[in-house]
C-alpha cells in the first residue's frame, strides 16, 4: 500500500489483504470497525439514556420497541450494500480496477434511488408496524414510537449514504476513515440529543432527530472521502450512473442478504408483540427489554465487527483464487470471536442489574433487564459460528445459502417455538425471550454442517 501525505479524506488507506499475516490483517481491519461500532452503539445508549432520565416512561419504551421496525428497511438495505462490498473487494484483489470504479458508481446510483423509494415505504408503512406491535393499543407508547420512526425515515437516505461509502472503503481495506466519520456523528448525536431533550423539552421525536442529523454528518464525510480518494474507488459525479452487468452482481450477492436481514428483523416485530403480551405490566416488560436491548448490542460488537473482516477478507482472497487462505482466515476469526464473547458475557452476567440502571432506575424495569442479561449472555456464543460462517460464505460470492439457512432459524424455527412456548409452556418474558438463544443453536449447528460441505467457485464475482 502506498500512502502520500494528504488530508484524511485524499490519503489512500486501502489494504491488500491477499498478503501478510491472517490474523494481524483481521485485528488490524477489525479493531476500527469496533471502535466505530462502539460509538453507534454509544450514541444509541445515550437515547435511551436521555429519554430514560427525561421521566416520561412511555417515550423510554418507544425508543426500544422501535428497532425491529427501522432494521426492516434499515437490514434491507445494509444486506443488499453488502453486495456491494463484495463485488468490490474481489475485484480489487483481482487487480481489476477497471470493475471496481463501475461498481462504486453503479452503487452510489442505485442508493440514492433506493432511499427515496425505502424513505416513502417506511413513512407508509408506520402505523402498520405500531399496530401489529401494540396490538392496536394507541394510548402510552404509540404516539412516542410513531413521532420517532416518522422522523427516522424522513431521514434514512442518510444513513443509507454512510453505509454504501463506508462498505466501499471497507472493501478495499480501509476500516479507520469510516470509524473517524463515525465518531463525529457520536459526538455530535450526544450533543443533539441532551440539547432536543433536556434544552428544548422534545421527547422520542428529540432523539429521532438527532440521530438523523448524525447519520447525515457520516454520510457526508464518507462521500467527500470517495470524491477526493486517489485510489480506483475515486467518485466522479459525471460519471455516477447504473452499469446493468455491475448492478447484476450487486444484487445476485446483496439481494439474498437484503431479505435475510429484512424479514428476520420483521420477524422481530412479531417476537416484540410476543414481549408487550407477556405477563406484567407492559410499560415496565418493555422498559427491562429495551434496557436488555442496548446492552445486547455491545455484546454483539466483537462478532459484528469480526464477521465485515472476514467478508472483506474472504472477498479479496477468493477474487485471486485462494480459497485456502480465506478459510483459515474464517476459521481463526471464530476462534477470536469466541475468546472475547466469553468474556464480555462474564462481565455482562455479574454486572447485570447496574448494566440495566444505567438506562432506568425503575426496580421493575431493572428485574426484567437483569434477569435477560444474566441468563441470555452465555449463548452469544453460538453467534460467533453463524456470523462468520455466514460473512466468510457471502465473500465468497454465496449470499443465498446464509440467508436460506438463517431465514430458516431466525424466522421460521424462532416463531414456532414462540406459538408453542407462549400458548402451551409459558408467557413469562424469559421462555419467550429464549427464542433468540434457540435459533442462534439451530442457525449454528445447519451453518457449521453446510460450511465444511461447500465447494466454494475460484473467482466466483470475477467468472459471472
Amino acid at each position: 500500500m502506498t500512502a502520500t501525505k494528504r488530508n484524511i479524506f485524499g490519503r489512500r488507506n486501502d489494504v491488500d489483504m491477499t498478503q501478510g499475516g491472517i490474523v494481524k490483517n483481521i485485528l488490524i481491519f477489525a479493531f476500527p470497525l469496533l471502535i466505530g461500532n462502539l460509538f453507534q452503539q454509544l450514541y444509541n445508549m445515550v437515547d435511551a439514556w436521555v429519554v430514560g432520565r427525561s421521566g416520561i416512561n412511555g417515550a423510554y419504551a418507544a425508543v426500544g420497541s422501535v428497532g425491529p421496525v427501522i432494521n426492516v428497511l434499515v437490514g434491507f438495505f445494509v444486506g443488499l450494500s453488502s453486495g456491494t462490498s463484495v463485488v468490490v473487494s474481489q475485484f480489487y484483489g483481482a487487480k481489476d480496477y477497471k470493475k471496481v470504479k463501475e461498481t462504486v458508481h453503479t452503487a452510489i446510483a442505485a442508493t440514492f434511488i433506493l432511499g427515496i423509494v425505502l424513505s416513502v415505504v417506511g413513512i407508509a408503512l408506520t402505523p402498520l408496524f405500531l399496530d401489529v406491535i401494540f396490538h392496536g393499543d394507541k394510548t402510552e407508547i404509540y404516539p412516542f414510537a410513531k413521532d420517532y420512526l416518522l422522523i427516522y425515515f424522513a431521514g434514512i437516505m442518510g444513513m443509507m449514504f454512510y453505509n454504501i461509502a463506508s462498505g466501499i472503503l471497507r472493501a478495499v481495506g480501509d476500516s479507520r476513515r469510516p470509524f473517524y466519520f463515525l465518531l463525529a456523528a457520536s459526538v455530535i448525536n450526544i450533543i443533539l440529543d441532551i440539547l432536543f431533550v433536556f434544552g428544548f423539552g422534545m421527547s422520542a421525536d428529540g432523539v429521532a432527530l438527532a440521530t438523523v442529523i448524525a447519520q447525515w454528518v457520516s454520510a457526508i464525510l464518507a462521500i467527500y472521502t470517495l470524491v477526493k480518494s486517489e485510489s480506483c474507488i475515486k467518485l466522479i459525479f459525471k460519471d455516477i450512473k447504473i452499469e446493468g452487468s455491475m448492478l447484476k452482481k450487486i444484487i445476485r450477492i446483496g439481494f439474498p442478504a437484503g431479505i435475510q436481514m429484512a424479514i428476520t428483523a420483521f420477524s422481530n416485530i412479531f417476537v416484540q408483540s410476543y414481549i408487550t403480551n407477556v405477563n406484567g405490566n407492559t410499560t415496565h416488560v418493555l422498559g427491562g427489554w429495551t434496557s436488555y436491548s442496548k446492552v445486547d448490542m455491545f455484546m454483539f460488537l466483537p462478532v459484528q465487527s469480526i464477521a465485515l473482516a472476514v467478508t472483506t477478507f474472504v472477498g479479496q482472497n477468493t477474487g485471486i483464487g485462494n480459497i485456502k487462505r480465506a478459510k483459515e482466515g474464517t476459521y481463526k476469526a471464530i476462534g477470536i470471536s469466541l475468546i472475547i464473547t466469553a468474556v464480555l458475557a462474564v462481565i455482562t452476567m455479574l454486572l447485570s442489574p447496574s448494566l440495566v440502571k444505567i438506562f432506568n432506575t425503575d426496580p421493575e424495569v431493572v428485574r426484567y433487564g437483569s434477569t435477560l442479561l444474566l441468563w441470555l449472555s452465555p449463548f452469544y456464543l453460538l453467534t460467533c459460528i453463524n456470523q462468520n460462517f455466514a460473512a466468510s460464505l457471502r465473500g465468497m460470492g454465496n449470499s443465498t445459502a446464509p440467508m436460506i439457512i438463517m431465514l430458516s432459524c431466525f424466522v421460521g424455527f424462532r416463531q414456532l417455538y414462540l406459538y408453542v412456548v407462549s400458548n402451551f409452556v409459558s408467557n413469562e418474558i424469559l421462555p419467550v425471550a429464549f427464542s433468540y438463544p434457540a435459533g442462534w443453536f439451530v442457525s449454528a449447528v445447519i451453518m457449521t454442517i453446510y460450511y465444511f460441505s461447500y465447494k466454494p467457485k475460484k473467482n466466483y464475482i470475477v467468472e459471472n
